[in-house]
This record gives C-alpha cells, structure tokens and sequence, in this order.
C-alpha cells in the first residue's frame, strides 16, 4: 500500500509541476501581446491601454480560436 501511495503522491507532484511551468509559458507569452497593443493600438485606432492581465487574456483567447484541429487523415 505504501508504494502505491507513494507513486500518487510522485503523480500529483508532476501534476503541480506541469500546471506551474504551463502558468509561467503563459504569462511569459502575455508579455509580447502586453507591448505590443501597448505601442500600437493606441496610435493607431485610439484604444486604451491593456493592463497584463488584460493582455495575459488576449492571449489566452487569441490562442484558443487560432489553434485548429490536427487530424492526421491522409
């Protein structure tokens, strides 16, 4: 019993690991979107400025409707 609960407790460890570096990709890809709309936007239609989290949700977003579907039909 103990070893089964020991590898549990090495799966969620992973699990909280992966978790932790896919937050920390996200928030590094935000900050790219966060200059970006920051420099151009404004100037250029006359829209305010995002704060990060703004722009961590623009990323989010932009990433979930450009993502297509891989099917491997050949």
């Amino acid at each position: 019993m103990e070893g089964f609960l020991g590898k549990l407790m090495i799966g969620a460890g992973f699990s909280v690991l992966f978790i932790v570096i896919m937050a920390f990709i996200s928030l590094i890809g935000a900050i790219p979107t966060y200059f970006l709309w920051n420099w151009l936007v404004p100037d250029i239609f006359g829209i305010t400025t995002l704060s990060f989290w703004q722009a961590w949700g623009i990323f989010w977003l932009a990433s979930i409707l450009v993502k297509g579907h891989s099917s491997s039909s050949k």
